[in-house]
């Protein structure tokens, strides 16, 4: 499933583009902005468990998109997300950062004056506290996939109802059904003992929302205070259920910005233009012929010291070693 945010032409204008990417265990998101920070482009895809080939598909549908000049004046590109690291190294991207730092700039600059994002992404969720712009606070939940995307499409397929109509369904509940929320093991096997009482899929998935809701409120944001304005990102805030089960549960708004679904990935290159105006670089972007190219990912342990890191690095279609990372001391980080 490929989605493909494409805006008016007349904003592929402009003298400087910038790319963010984000890859991560679940879905691999590109966004193009142009100089007013507006998004012109922007995409959404399963990584199908391959980076590398996810990142080089994304730029087959940019280069099938974009006009070529965007390609040519592409000036800072910045990567985040789990994969962030080998992305940076396949594309030669500016910048690597965490999707705590990107969704955090994105949030901020479209929705301002956001205290507190809710992202819940395919494998993990995360809480991310601000206060004036600034980061304040963060909490990660990446051990249990109860309540991520993942979980939620589990769930969507055993009931026969596409993922998209879990709103739908939701709104239409007539009784609280309490389903456990503490681990994906109890909620399903809640969710199929109370399929067996009688209760309706209406009622059932009003429940799940909102024990999902209870479950990231519990653990990810366990002993934070919780401030409006809410915004909420990541692909699971495209499900309206659980937008109106956190409203239910927090007592105010939640805000879902348009381009919910990349803004790690705008946020990444809002800091990559950051990056290369204020050192006065010139990108090493690659272009989108990275789609053409075959890139390599290769490991060994160095046995040097009792460390016995693990190095991870990338080799070219040519054989040259284009980086490599996961050293304590530095001797093989390039």
């Amino acid at each position: 499933m490929v989605m493909v945010q494409n805006k008016d032409t007349t904003e592929f204008r402009g003298n400087q583009f910038y790319l963010g990417i984000d890859v991560g265990s679940v879905s691999t998101k590109f966004a193009v902005l142009n100089e007013n920070m507006e998004l012109i482009y922007g995409t959404w895809a399963r990584s199908q468990g391959s980076p590398i080939k996810s990142v080089q598909d994304g730029f087959n549908q940019m280069r099938m998109n974009l006009p070529k000049h965007v390609e040519e004046k592409i000036t800072a590109v910045g990567t985040t997300g789990s994969a962030r690291y080998l992305t940076k190294a396949l594309v030669g991207a500016d910048i690597a950062k965490t999707e705590i730092i990107s969704h955090a700039v994105a949030a901020s600059y479209y929705v301002p004056g956001v205290r507190t994002i809710l992202e819940i992404g395919g494998q993990d969720s995360k809480v991310i506290l601000l206060k004036d712009g600034i980061i304040t606070d963060f909490a990660m939940n990446s051990i249990c996939a109860a309540g991520t995307g993942s979980f939620l499409d589990h769930q969507a397929g055993r009931l026969g109802i596409p993922i998209e109509q879990f709103g739908d369904y939701a709104a239409r509940s007539k009784v609280n059904v309490v389903i456990a929320g503490r681990c994906t093991v109890f909620a399903e096997s809640d969710m199929i003992h109370k399929q067996q009482m009688g209760h309706s899929k209406e009622d059932i998935i009003k429940g799940l929302c909102n024990s999902l809701v209870r479950n990231y409120l519990n653990n990810v944001c366990k002993g934070k205070k919780i401030h409006p304005p809410v915004t909420f990102q990541g692909g699971v805030a495209a499900n309206s259920g659980i937008r109106k089960a956190f409203e239910e549960h927090l007592g105010c708004d939640i805000i879902v910005h348009e381009n919910f679904l990349t803004m790690g990935a705008i946020g990444a290159a809002m800091l990559a233009r950051e990056s290369v105006e204020d050192e006065g670089i010139k990108t090493g972007f690659r272009g989108f012929k990275v789609s053409d190219m075959k890139f390599t990912p290769k490991a060994f342990n160095c046995s040097d010291c009792p460390n016995q890191c693990e190095i991870t690095y990338v080799e070219k279609d040519d054989g040259e070693i284009i980086a490599r990372w996961g050293d304590r001391c530095g001797k093989w980080t390039m």
